[in-house]
């Protein structure tokens, strides 16, 4: 499965479908932290700024779009522009992108709020544009903490396919055990996370993830990689002459999607892909 990433942040896509054998043909980012970080890891990989301007021909042919596009307009702690704002709308330009590169899967993901922004008028605007464009789609919340990290993180992921069959899509973010049941959290609403440390030097593996507290303290960006699903060290790059500072670390992991999730979802994607293959081989 080849790829094309946009809004990549420190591009967690990559990170988690290494593991499947599926490349990325572009990344694009424009914030400058990031696109370090994706300099320093996919050093092969074009990385692009602006992805509006990425035109059909300029890279290898895609099967697949992932994106995140930003979600300030569509969240509570945000001024609820929507589409209206000049960042939402560049969810409608990744539709347009989708357009020109004519990718057989989309993977788009934004925040809760996208849901209610605007009375939903906003939600399905994307969602009519990608069916305007072909696709089929389906829509689900996930959240991380159901995914073997320590963070309650709930998005909104559509993924399309194109064909305008709902099928596909349908069937990758919706297993049969998830119909007729209320997944518990992993911990109890009282409980803070905080980690132990031995000492001031750095987090022994032997020493950690949940204790009880009524003192929780800052996590470190070491910590905060761990609960995005990021190998240990995955921002600690040499920035602008000297150790990334701790600032932009956390700024970019908080932009970032889990790891986990998306692993899940390129699991899924990838069993759908080869149940079709063995059902038009039999036809």
């Amino acid at each position: 499965m080849i790829f094309g990433s946009v809004c990549s942040g420190l591009e967690a896509a990559s990170v988690a479908w290494h593991p499947f054998g599926w490349r990325a043909a572009f990344l694009s980012e424009i914030a400058a932290f990031p696109r370090a970080v994706l300099a320093h890891h996919y050093p092969d990989v074009p990385l692009r700024g602006d992805f509006t301007e990425i035109q059909a021909g300029d890279h290898d042919a895609i099967d697949l779009i992932v994106g995140g596009t930003p979600c300030q307009s569509f969240s509570v702690g945000g001024l609820r522009g929507g589409l209206d704002d000049e960042r939402g709308n560049l969810a409608l330009e990744y539709l347009r992108l989708a357009r020109r590169l004519r990718p057989r899967w989309l993977v788009w993901e934004n925040v809760p709020g996208v849901l209610s922004s605007n009375g939903g008028r906003d939600f399905g605007a994307i969602l009519g544009g990608m069916v305007e464009l072909g696709y089929g789609f389906a829509y689900r919340v996930l959240d991380a903490k159901y995914f073997s990290v320590p963070q309650q993180r709930p998005r909104v992921f559509v993924i399309g396919h194109s064909g305008g069959c709902w099928q596909r899509p349908a069937a990758v973010l919706f297993e049969r055990e998830s119909f007729g049941r209320c997944l518990e959290p992993r911990l109890p609403q009282e409980m803070s996370v905080c980690i132990t440390r031995r000492g001031p030097g750095s987090l022994d593996d032997r020493e950690t993830y949940i204790v009880e507290s009524s003192q929780p303290r800052h996590m470190t960006p070491l910590e905060i990689e761990r609960c995005f699903g990021f190998p240990d060290g995955y921002t600690a790059i040499t920035y602008r002459g000297g150790p990334a500072a701790d600032g932009p670390r956390y700024k970019a992991l908080g932009n970032s999607m889990a790891v986990p999730v998306m692993r899940w979802i390129a699991g899924r994607i990838q069993m759908v892909e080869q149940l079709c293959a063995v059902q038009e081989a039999a036809e």
